[in-house]
């Protein structure tokens, strides 16, 4: 069964020796990480029609408008999984697509017991964190980060004359209890290492980035902490194409460009729409139809999670015990906050 969210209530004593640090991500869902090696990917191109015994497609279950948001300085954000509207969709916590001016950003701030994936829609931005690592992701780069115990970092967008400002996606995942308390990892891919599914061939209508998971014949080098698939929908023209998704999944669309239709429905979903899709036991997949040329959108599906969470701000656990103990390790500086309260990132502009 899948739990309620629930957030913990915390006595006045800790909300007040956190009160300082909170003012410094309260406007921020950014995220980043301790160093992993890069996997070795292979960018050969594959097209394979994506085949099932019995095709049946997912609907749409519930569809929520993320509504454009000033948050912190500069900094406009939409918001669907996360908000009032949708704030139980196990594994996934938040999902903001971002738009950031010039002098806006997320100075340094911790985070404990989630994964967090930041794709670059356009333009680019800086990350660096307390173990030392740093680097940028660039138009169409993504960076997959597992907090695990504990991490500090911040994470800044590049802004250059006569460029938009930088936009993306940020997905926070719930990592599995198991998993919670492992050393910071994360997984990082420049735009060219992201494999490139083409269902009806290179010349084709339509093109699948497979982020994460597998898509016509085509698999990520991107391994996380639990089940989770991410595509990047792109067509030219008005095509249609079936996505293969694992049963019992919780799955998702999130529209950007254009305006696509799900299933069987004819009904066109425009930009900015969240749509959830159901999870019936005979549904193989999901077929998604684009009702204009150049529409875009993300399908992201994951394994749901039988466990409660307990979320205050950047933190992310499973009981109310847990979030307290977390409170204290970053209040003491340890088990992952050992740089908590002396590290300053060079980007964050907090020297």
């Amino acid at each position: 069964m899948r739990k309620a969210l629930r957030t913990a209530l915390l006595s006045p004593i800790i909300v007040s020796f956190l009160a300082i640090f909170w003012k410094l991500f309260k406007s921020s869902n950014v995220t980043k990480l301790q160093a992993v090696a890069e996997p070795e990917v292979k960018t050969d191109v594959l097209y394979l029609p994506e085949m099932s015994v019995a095709s049946v497609s997912r609907h749409v279950f519930k569809k929520v408008l993320a509504v454009e948001t000033p948050e912190g300085e500069g900094a406009l954000v939409r918001r669907s999984i996360g908000s009032m509207k949708l704030r139980n969709l196990t594994p996934f916590l938040i999902l903001d697509h971002f738009s950031i001016s010039q002098g806006a950003g997320f100075p340094d701030h911790p985070h404990r017991g989630q994964a967090t994936v930041t794709y670059m829609l356009e333009g680019s931005s800086r990350h660096e964190d307390s173990a030392g690592h740093k680097g940028t992701i660039k138009t169409g780069g993504v960076q997959w980060m597992c907090a695990g115990r504990g991490i500090m970092h911040a994470e800044m967008p590049v802004h250059s004359p006569g460029q938009p400002d930088p936009r993306g996606l940020q997905l926070w995942v719930d990592l599995p209890k198991q998993y919670k308390m492992v050393e910071p990892s994360y997984q990082e891919l420049e735009p060219d290492k992201i494999p490139t599914a083409y269902p009806e061939g290179t010349d084709g209508p339509v093109k699948i980035k497979v982020i994460s998971g597998k898509s016509h014949g085509v698999e990520s080098p991107v391994r996380p902490l639990g089940g989770c698939w991410y595509f990047h929908l792109i067509f030219d023209k008005k095509s249609s194409i079936f996505q293969s998704i694992p049963a019992g999944w919780t799955a998702f669309i999130y529209t950007f460009k254009g305006s696509l239709s799900v299933g069987p429905d004819p009904e066109a979903h425009e930009a900015f729409h969240t749509l959830v899709l159901s999870a019936e036991s005979e549904e193989t997949g999901v077929q998604v139809t684009a009702a204009e040329d150049n529409t875009e959108a993300v399908l992201i599906a994951g394994e749901p999670l039988d466990q409660t969470v307990f979320q205050y701000g950047p933190f992310v656990m499973t009981n109310e015990e847990e979030i307290r103990s977390t409170l204290l390790d970053y209040r003491m500086g340890k088990n992952g906050f050992e740089k908590a309260h002396t590290w300053k990132s060079k980007i964050g502009g907090r020297r």
